[in-house]
C-alpha cells in the first residue's frame, strides 16, 4: 500500500470551480482509492492505493472522474508521497524567519528544464527557483503583487499548480500521521 498526494489546480479560488471536499473524498473512494483524506478546501488529496490491485494512480483519470461528478475541469497532477516528501523538503528558500504563507511551491506535472525557463530578473524582493520538479518561489510581498509575468509559468513547458510552504507542510502532517 502507497501514499499519494493528488493537487488539483484552481479548486474553490473564489466562486470559481467549487467543489465540496467531502464529493472529492468520495469521488477518490469510489475509484477504489483507500483512507482519502483532504486538506483545506483547495482540492489537496492524500490518499492510498494498493499497486497489487492495479496500475498507479493517473492524473487524467482523477481529473475525468471529478469532472463527470461535478462539472469542473481541473488539471490535476499526482504524486507518491515519497516524491511529494522530496520536492517539499528540496526548497531552497525556506530559510530564516521567512513566512510559509509567502514560501510558494509550484509542483509540476511534468518534467521541466531548468535550463530552458528563463527565470525573469528585476523582480526583487522576489525570489524563484526552478528545478526539474517544481518552482520554489519567495513571495514577500504576496502572490497577487508579483511581479513574474504570466508568460513565464507558460513557457515551463508543463502544468504547474502552486501551494504555499505552509499548505505543503500540512500535507506532510497528513503524510506523517499514516505512518
Amino acid at each position: 500500500m502507497g501514499d499519494w498526494v493528488a493537487l488539483l489546480r484552481g479548486i474553490n479560488v473564489g466562486r470559481a470551480k467549487r467543489v465540496p471536499m467531502a464529493d472529492l473524498r468520495a469521488i477518490y473512494a469510489g475509484l477504489g482509492f483507500t483512507d482519502v483524506a483532504t486538506i483545506l478546501n483547495s482540492g489537496n488529496a492524500v490518499f492510498g492505493h494498493d499497486e497489487t490491485t492495479g496500475p498507479a494512480p493517473d492524473a487524467a483519470i482523477l481529473r475525468k472522474a471529478v469532472q463527470d461528478a461535478t462539472g469542473v475541469d481541473s488539471e490535476t497532477i499526482v504524486l507518491p508521497a515519497d516524491r511529494f516528501r522530496r520536492i517539499a523538503e528540496a526548497n531552497p528558500l525556506r530559510q530564516g524567519e521567512r513566512d510559509p504563507r509567502r514560501l510558494g511551491v509550484s509542483f509540476a506535472a511534468g518534467p521541466l528544464d531548468p535550463a530552458a525557463a528563463d527565470v525573469p530578473t528585476g523582480i526583487e524582493p522576489e525570489e524563484l527557483v526552478v528545478t526539474a520538479d517544481a518552482v520554489y518561489q519567495w513571495l514577500p510581498n504576496g502572490v497577487l503583487a508579483s511581479p513574474v509575468p504570466p508568460g513565464f509559468w507558460k513557457r515551463l513547458g508543463s502544468t504547474v499548480t502552486s501551494r504555499n510552504d505552509a499548505t505543503v507542510q500540512k500535507v506532510i502532517a497528513l503524510l506523517d500521521a499514516r505512518r
